[in-house]
């Protein structure tokens, strides 16, 4: 968990327990209202959409021009979660691609300390995007979005579920892991308890270049 308060920080939320377990420990269990139906697959010439916040008058608008990568289910105790969720839904895409088109007045930073700077609605609370504005951090040029609030279809499809084990951080029983772990893999999923291996070797490559121990 080192590396991951190293490389997110910020201030550490709680989240209730949302299901209780049965005799298969995967039955019934909820991970996130985007996939606890399956997991669509994303369309490979989708061009992006608009997110909206849930606020009924005035939301917040934020249009993405790309295509996302990296869709995962996260536990982490610091990602915006949709009610009775323990999981959020978090994806990254080309900070460049990333626009706010209305209502941007309503945006703050939640922790401006922390290397991902979620930019949330004052109002309904919605994470809109996350920023990270340290040049030397291995994922600054990326911003961090969930595709759930966009109603445009064909977004990249969840590939994993990253830092489950966090959950308990945020309230789940541990004696539920083994159902929440289950149902993950049910889903078609791999759970993690930290990133992916593709992404944590990305990250051990940056340090390992900016150290050089690894030529730049």
């Amino acid at each position: 968990m080192k590396q991951f308060h190293l490389f997110f920080g910020g201030p550490q939320k709680t989240c209730a327990p949302s299901d209780t377990g049965t005799a298969d420990p995967g039955a019934g269990v909820k991970i996130h209202p985007a996939i606890d139906n399956g997991v669509h697959a994303g369309a490979a010439d989708f061009a992006g959409g608009v997110l909206t916040c849930h606020c009924t008058t005035n939301p917040v608008r934020v249009r993405v021009s790309a295509q996302t990568a990296h869709n995962h289910a996260c536990g982490c105790t610091k990602c915006w979660k949709p009610e009775g969720a323990i999981f959020s839904q978090v994806a990254v895409v080309d900070r460049n691609a990333v626009e706010v088109i209305e209502n941007a007045d309503k945006l703050e930073i939640i922790d401006e300390s922390a290397a991902i700077q979620r930019h949330a609605c004052k109002d309904c609370g919605v994470h809109m995007y996350g920023r990270i504005e340290n040049g030397d951090h291995p994922f600054y040029g990326l911003d961090f979005i969930h595709t759930e609030l966009s109603e445009d279809t064909g977004w990249s499809a969840p590939e994993f579920a990253a830092f489950v084990s966090s959950v308990i951080e945020g309230g789940v029983d541990p004696s539920r892991m083994d159902g929440i772990r289950s149902r993950i893999r049910a889903l078609g999923l791999q759970p993690y308890d930290a990133l992916s291996p593709p992404l944590m070797d990305a990250i051990a490559t940056h340090i390992a270049k900016s150290t050089g121990a690894l030529p730049a």
